[in-house]
């Protein structure tokens, strides 16, 4: 890849955007590796779901599975680079000369990646159900790789949560409390503690089958 060119999860090899990600820019960063995170995640569901057998309605459930996940993962690596792109108009932001034009262009990019963050992590959140139903309805050789799904998922929602947060309380530099930010954005704010919740589930989830994933682990 030639020096300048973009970097992104559709057209960088892994070798390249990870290369990118340790750059001190920021773009990418946190956010967009929380959406491979998730990409991750929904890869390996669908893979674990093309290893499972169902007949009936489960047979249903699984092939609903495979094609969601699928289509989860090319969502999340697109995630990653609309997060990426934030990033970029939240750093331009904070490089303007102090006054009001910076105040307003930092609440605007604000705004605009906590709701890139929100997004992703409510599209984490819809992945919870499936990987629950292939933890206990799928492969059992493949359940290893269940419990990693779950661990990459954790992360994505970790990372869309705290990104939220974060970007909310920026607001508070163009003058804002953070009362007065609750108030403009009571929509993202949830956010953070749905996604809080989600944390919660994905650790009962992981701990429910992580004996079988690990047998030895206790030892």
């Amino acid at each position: 890849m030639t020096d300048g060119a973009e970097v992104t999860t559709q057209q960088s090899t892994v070798e390249e955007w990870t290369r990118a990600l340790a750059e001190s820019v920021g773009s990418p960063g946190g956010g967009a590796g929380a959406g491979v995170m998730l990409a991750i995640a929904a890869s390996l569901t669908s893979m674990v779901a093309g290893y499972s057998e169902a007949d009936g309605s489960a047979r249903d459930r699984l092939d609903d599975i495979l094609t969601g996940s699928r289509q989860l993962r090319e969502k999340a690596l697109r995630l990653a680079d609309d997060d990426a792109a934030a990033s970029s108009a939240f750093g331009a932001a904070f490089r303007l000369e102090k006054g009001e034009e910076r105040d307003r262009a930092i609440a605007e990019a604000s705004v605009g990646a906590a709701r890139s963050s929100a997004d992703l992590g409510r599209h984490a959140v819809d992945a919870i159900e499936d990987l629950s139903w292939l933890a206990q309805h799928g492969n059992p050789a493949l359940i290893a790789d269940v419990v990693v799904a779950f661990g990459a998922l954790r992360a994505a929602v970790t990372g869309a949560r705290t990104n939220v947060s974060f970007d909310l309380a920026t607001l508070r530099s163009s003058g804002l409390s953070l009362e007065e930010v609750r108030k403009q954005h009571p929509g993202l704010w949830a956010t953070v503690g749905e996604l809080d919740e989600a944390v919660e589930r994905i650790d009962s989830a992981t701990a429910a089958v992580d004996h079988r994933a690990a047998p030895t682990a206790g030892e």
